[in-house]
This record gives structure tokens, sequence and C-alpha cells, in this order.
């Protein structure tokens, strides 16, 4: 069965939806399957990952809000094994929408990708940079969380609220909710600064910090303006030798 991992935080500009593309690419890479639901309006995962926003005819927003079936919704990349189901602007309104639901609107999503557990060895769902309801119902689904955190000043504000968004789903909804790790992004060794938060984010959630920091590079940042993951633009670069690290701490953590 399959293993459904967030990756939020409320903050933006976090490295959420850069995380969310490469570690999906580098885990197809690694041959495993792997679906990745845009579960942010900004639909930044889906042209990520190469998809034509404006040619999309089913969206997360039609199999919460029109409960059309998931399958329909399901595009595949340039990468074999990796798919995505795409968001669009939408998706800003299917909060106000969910909000008339009386009973388990926390655990939509949840419903919608049960079936999808036994079809892929990875499900990861990019949020959205808020703690609205979508988020939760993310959440509400999800197993565990990856929480990326950048390595510049601030970078633990606002991360006590989400921890306490997830103590709170967890009691109420997702009882078996954990931290998947806390991922540095953006990393640059010759900044004090950056060597400073890296100290302080190992010293507050030790052994909850990945192993693998993501390095600040400029092909990563490139690489969505190409609609590809940083594997297919350039694989020698630091940014997707990351990314296949991380693949392989997740898959190693999960054997």
């Amino acid at each position: 069965m399959g293993k459904i991992i967030a990756v939020a935080n409320q903050k933006g500009g976090v490295g959420k939806t850069t995380t969310t593309i490469n570690l999906a690419a580098s885990l197809a890479t690694l041959e495993k399957t792997v679906l990745v639901v845009d579960a942010d309006p900004q639909a930044n995962a889906s042209s990520g990952l190469g998809v034509d926003i404006k040619e999309v005819d089913c969206s997360l927003y039609e199999c919460i809000i029109d409960h059309t079936d998931v399958k329909e919704a399901i595009y595949t990349t340039d990468i074999d094994g990796l798919d995505i189901i795409p968001s669009h602007i939408d998706l800003v309104g299917a909060e106000v929408e969910m909000l008339k639901i009386k009973n388990n609107r926390e655990k939509m999503m949840k419903e919608l990708l049960a079936p999808m557990r036994d079809e892929y060895d990875y499900i990861l769902i990019d949020c959205a940079p808020s703690l609205g309801l979508i988020t939760v119902n993310c959440l509400t689904a999800a197993d565990s969380v990856i929480i990326p955190v950048q390595c510049e000043y601030f970078a633990l504000e606002g991360i006590s609220k989400l921890l306490n968004t997830i103590k709170i789903i967890k009691s109420k909804l997702n009882p078996r909710l954990e931290i998947e790790g806390f991922l540095l992004t953006m990393y640059d060794s010759r900044l004090r600064l950056a060597n400073q938060i890296y100290d302080e984010v190992k010293r507050h959630f030790q052994e909850l910090v990945f192993k693998t920091v993501i390095q600040r590079n400029v092909k990563l940042s490139e690489s969505p303006s190409h609609g590809l993951p940083v594997i297919l633009y350039d694989a020698e670069s630091a940014g997707a030798k990351n990314h296949l690290n991380l693949a392989k701490e997740i898959i190693d953590k999960n054997m």
C-alpha cells in the first residue's frame, strides 16, 4: 500500500513545490511509482512537471467539489512512473464551497486518495502556503509530512504554528500523522547565517531533520521554467543529486 506524504509549510517561498516536484521525479527515477497531488491554487507543481494548465479539463477542484472520478484527473509526465493530479486557480473557491458541507469536510481528500494507495508507491501532496481547509484536508489524508525550512533569517518563524496544527489534526482527525522530517533548503555553506540556521534546526528537532540538505542551485531554480524536474534538466547538477539523496533517504527510512 502506498504512502501519502504532504509537503507543507504555511510560510511561502521555502521550497515546497521545488521539493515536491524533484523528490517525486527522483523517486520515480529510482523505480518507484509516484503520484503528485497539486493542492496549491497557484498550480506551480503542475506547470513544473510540464502540464499546460490551460489544457487541463479535470483538476483537483473537480474531484473535490464535483466528485469527478479521481482517475479522470490523473495526467502523465515526461518521467515513467510519475503522474500528477493538477491544480487550477478555481481551487481558491473550493474552500468556500467546502465550508457549506456539514459532514466530514476535513476528510474529502482522504476519501479521494484512498483508492490510489494501491496504484502508487508514494503519493506526494504539494500543499498551499496557508493553513486553510484544503491544507487541513491534505494533512488529514497524509501518513506523514515533510516540512521544508529555508536556511534564511526568520526560518523558524511560523513553524510552531504548523506544528500546533499538526498536533490538533493528529488528536482530532488523523492519529497516524507523523513528521517525515524537516528538510533544510536553499543552503549555502559559504554563509555563516545558513550554518547557524542549520545548527539551530538540528538542535531543535534532532533526528527529525533529514541528513540530506538541499543546496542553493541555479539549475534547480531554472528547471521549472522549462516544465522539467531538475533531474531531466541537468542530471549532474547539485540540485539533482541532492533530491536523489533525499529520495534514497526516504526509501531507506520506509523499508
